[in-house]
């Protein structure tokens, strides 16, 4: 009785996944560079374009590159949720259409999640193994990070920029 139950129970588990196999989220991509880019609005030097590709496009921009396991339910699902979250805090595809306070606040999010190891996050870095950055990515992306916030400093009111306490 117990062996009938336990294999009825994993035939239906099969069938449960193989039907879930049809349906799949949108993927995160798009063509070329998007209008709001970062990119648009600020000098991305080279070294800097490519640590935003290795470490952080993935979660945090509209263009992911998918590993083979993306094809896979529910691992699409966890992902494209992973992805979602990613987007809605920080994306670079989108960064120009922001606000400038909210651009100036997440170069400084960026500096502080990046010098304390949160990002990119070690979920990520189990797989993406050359994602994590190095002292000198980590101090190259800052003073970029440094300079893109002094050049928004120098065209709007600091008081404009940071929310009073």
């Amino acid at each position: 009785m117990l062996k009938t139950i336990l294999k009825r129970f994993f035939q239906l588990l099969i069938l449960a996944l193989i039907v879930i196999q049809f349906f799949r989220p949108a993927k995160n991509k798009s063509e070329g560079i998007s209008k709001n880019d970062i990119s648009t609005l600020y000098p991305v030097p080279n070294d800097v374009q490519d640590i935003l590709k290795t470490s952080c496009n993935d979660c945090h921009s509209n263009n992911t590159v998918y590993p083979w396991y993306a094809e896979v339910q529910p691992v699409a699902w966890w992902l494209n949720e992973h992805i979602e979250d990613g987007k809605k805090d920080l994306n670079f595809s989108e960064f120009a259409s922001y606000r400038p306070r909210r651009q100036y606040k997440k170069l400084e999010e960026i500096n502080e999640l990046v010098k304390e190891n949160e990002m990119p996050l070690n979920s990520y870095l189990l797989i993406h193994k050359d994602a994590k950055l190095s002292d000198q990515q980590k101090l190259t992306l800052a003073n970029w990070v440094e300079a893109t916030r002094d050049s928004l400093e120098a065209r709007y009111p600091i008081d404009s920029l940071v929310r009073k306490k």
